[in-house]
């Protein structure tokens, strides 16, 4: 690894090698991220989450995934944070449960484009429509395919663990399950009680949870 200090005039990242200029330029977007969602998620006050728990503080992550500012970057972090999960035989499909997980998909499936990658997306409802094709999962068919399920946060992973069974339903392999935050609430147990990979961006302390 390079030295981070620089001569007068000398650019730092000509004294750097490209796997420290990559590893500073992540750190600059995961520090990014982070102050917005401090900044602009993190709500205080008592609140009810879904689950039915009582908490000091509600993280209200869509003010961040539908954000214009700050939903490049989830899409790149998170494609950076299950980066191995993209190697042969990969990842083809993102998604998960409507509504937390469809702008985290959309994000990474743009994120991965502006990459030159395909990567297709999928959302999954609570039951399937009692109308015309009657799917619960929407989007390309992911029959056969090698999916991530993805979320904004989780308490309790019901709402991941509901779309993995979805998934697997309509024919898919999950490979594993990603968040932004991870709360600190039970989530990380319940996916691996379901014998399920789990990765997250941010940890209930970087929060202040």
């Amino acid at each position: 690894m390079g030295s981070t200090s620089s001569e007068p005039g000398t650019p730092l990242d000509d004294e750097l090698g490209p796997d420290t200029v990559t590893d500073v330029e992540h750190l600059a977007v995961r520090d990014r991220l982070l102050e917005l969602i401090r900044a602009d998620a993190v709500i205080r006050g008592p609140v009810t989450l879904s689950s039915g728990r009582r908490a000091d503080a509600y993280l209200d992550l869509r003010r961040i995934t539908l954000s214009g500012v700050a939903a490049p970057l989830v899409g790149q972090l998170l494609l950076e944070l299950v980066a191995d999960l993209f190697q042969d035989p990969g990842v083809d499909a993102v998604g998960g449960l409507t509504m937390g997980a469809d702008p985290v998909a959309i994000a990474m499936l743009h994120a991965a484009a502006a990459q030159g990658r395909t990567l297709d997306a999928f959302l999954v409802r609570k039951a399937a429509k009692e109308h015309g094709l009657q799917r619960q999962v929407e989007g390309p068919d992911i029959a056969g395919r090698r999916v991530l399920v993805v979320e904004d946060t989780s308490t309790t992973g019901t709402s991941p663990l509901m779309a993995v069974q979805a998934a697997r339903e309509a024919g898919a392999e999950v490979v594993a399950v990603a968040t932004i935050a991870d709360r600190a609430t039970g989530a990380a147990q319940a996916f691996a009680d379901a014998g399920l990979a789990y990765r997250f961006v941010y940890g209930a302390d970087e929060l202040g949870l």
